[in-house]
């Protein structure tokens, strides 16, 4: 069973957090998982992954965003407003600020904070972006990330600058889900320094693991490929891992495990354990 905690961010957003492991909090092992675009720390798999990382010893952060697109309604976008006037540095901000929380002592005493990141898509990046910035941060793991943030034609992008928003589809929930110009501006100003994935990365000088699968459609194995070249390969691994998708076979709601999803977390714990516990 998981515990739950609000915290209000720096930037005064409500960020929701479900720990698991709290028995194990004294052992100062520490892994966060940071969910990506349309994510959410309850979707599919992510209690499961809480569970299953407690299990070996470990305490686990799973947390919202403060402007993912949920609300009270934990299984439901009941907040498109907030969802639409996010950017990418708020989510850096907020991840900075998790991290902060548990160093400070917010969910129990920690003495010598050893934390492992695993980043799934846009969380990846984010993950990515925000590591350099803690020394308690020994290493990262992503799962089917994006190498770039900038995922938007010229075309898509006047036509969002005209109309002062972008459109997405969910296409679970069949709802539009609109960015304002925020998210464009904050790229725009942004992308070749705070949130540029390629100076984050050759610069990350710790620890990286890399997990993408064959059949990825929504971020294809090109931009795995193209961490991997940009990091340092001494302490970097890349794990393909063959015929298995975006979500590697798990889905919303969740319908329970399956053998590559295993194989990914056996993966990721042993290079935890062997590079950060």
């Amino acid at each position: 069973m998981g515990q739950n905690y609000s915290l209000t961010s720096s930037l005064d957003g409500k960020i929701s957090i479900t720990t698991f492991g709290n028995e194990n909090i004294s052992q100062n092992n520490c892994i966060i998982l940071v969910h990506g675009f349309k994510g959410f720390k309850d979707w599919g798999y992510a209690p499961y992954f809480g569970e299953y990382f407690a299990s070996k010893g470990n305490f686990v952060i799973t947390f919202n965003f403060s402007h993912n697109g949920i609300g009270e309604k934990l299984l439901e976008f009941t907040e498109l407003e907030k969802f639409s006037n996010n950017t990418f540095t708020r989510e850096v901000t907020e991840l900075e600020d998790i991290i902060k929380a548990y160093q400070n002592n917010i969910f129990g005493r920690v003495e010598n904070p050893k934390i492992g990141l695993v980043g799934h898509s846009r969380g990846g990046a984010i993950a990515l972006l925000t590591v350099s910035k803690f020394k308690s941060v020994k290493a990262v793991s992503t799962w089917g990330s994006v190498a770039t943030l900038d995922r938007y034609s010229e075309r898509q992008k006047q036509n969002w600058r005209d109309k002062g928003y972008f459109s997405v589809m969910n296409m679970r929930t069949k709802q539009e889900m609109r960015l304002n110009i925020s998210l464009l501006e904050d790229l725009e100003e942004n992308g070749n320094g705070s949130l540029n994935i390629e100076q984050a990365v050759s610069n990350l000088n710790r620890p990286l693991l890399i997990c993408h699968g064959t059949e990825d459609l929504a971020v294809k194995l090109d931009e795995a490929k193209q961490l991997f070249d940009w990091s340092d390969k001494d302490i970097t691994e890349f794990n393909i891992i063959e015929n298995t998708g975006h979500t590697f076979g798990c889905v919303h709601p969740f319908e329970g495990t399956n053998d590559k999803f295993e194989k990914l977390l056996n993966k990721t714990e042993m290079f935890f354990r062997e590079n950060v516990f």
